[in-house]
């Protein structure tokens, strides 16, 4: 079944539309703006086409208690310090904004509250990203909806039952959903590749694969699977300092899962059984005549 197209930007999105593939750049920048740059440089060089960045407001979302907590890290030495260090103010994603701009690619964001929607909203982005442990909070689901761009909703961390409320809060119009499990790496074993199918089945709508495993053989498997957008986290060297980096891909590993997709995206076909002109030499060649 033909699911229904999704625009992002100039480009569809949806079962018979090339595979539309993120790179999530995340806090992979590590709070700075000289590595976001080289990350989206990397992106562009795969074939990437977007990058997603991640906004909180640091005081609606953690507690006073957790931001207290000691945690040693580059900014200093509290939990607190280092949320506050991996965060992009205005100047920084003013820069990207005309970065992404520059280099054709398109740019969105993760919002984990209301007030991160609306300084976001001010960039005039081409759809939100809501992260899968933002699924639950209704709230903020419908204050994306608010916005009128589409909506692109990770389900890690969920049952079927939660991602029916969620896409219940968001409605159908300009949806789509990630099949996705949210631990970091994942293991291969609980990565649930057949869980695409499941979604795609049950609504008529753009699914894809938001990946946090170690390699990238299960991701391509996604896209032969039907995942219609596939999301990496994306990092210059796993070995960076940063708690997502060990589950990322670095860019010579980009640019071979692109071209593999886009290799299976020309071979598959479009499933009618015919002969090729170029079988004809062949067949006259290896046939024997009746």
């Amino acid at each position: 079944m033909q699911s229904k197209k999704v625009k992002i930007g100039n480009k569809a999105i949806g079962s018979e539309c090339p595979c539309y593939v993120i790179a999530e750049i995340g806090i992979n920048h590590n709070g700075s703006l000289d590595i976001a740059k080289k990350l989206i440089d990397e992106a562009v060089n795969a074939g990437c086409d977007a990058v997603k960045f991640q906004k909180r407001t640091v005081e609606v979302v953690y507690t006073a208690e957790e931001l207290a907590k000691p945690r040693e890290n580059p900014f200093g030495t509290t939990n607190g310090d280092l949320k506050r260090g991996l965060e992009f103010g205005e100047n920084e994603y003013r820069q990207i904004d005309s970065y992404c701009k520059e280099k054709g690619i398109a740019w969105f964001v993760s919002c984990w509250d209301e007030q991160a929607i609306d300084f976001i909203s001010q960039f005039d982005l081409p759809c939100y990203k809501i992260a899968s442990a933002s699924i639950t909070d209704d709230n903020l689901l419908r204050h994306h909806r608010k916005q009128g761009k589409p909506i692109i909703l990770s389900t890690g961390m969920s049952d079927m039952k939660i991602i029916a409320q969620a896409v219940d809060v968001l409605g159908l119009d300009d949806l789509i959903i990630m099949h996705c499990t949210s631990t970091y790496p994942s293991k291969s074993e609980e990565l649930n590749l057949k869980g695409i199918h499941t979604l795609i089945d049950k609504y008529n709508l753009p699914i894809g694969y938001s990946g946090h495993e170690v390699g990238l053989y299960t991701t391509y498997a996604a896209a032969v699977l039907g995942a219609s957008v596939l999301e990496r986290h994306i990092t210059l060297d796993r070995a960076m300092w940063g708690s997502d980096q060990a589950a990322s891909v670095e860019p010579q590993g980009f640019r071979k899962l692109i071209s593999d997709i886009r290799a299976w995206e020309l071979a598959k076909g479009d499933g009618d059984i015919k002969i090729y002109d170029s079988e004809i030499p062949i067949i006259n060649k290896l046939r024997r005549v009746k």
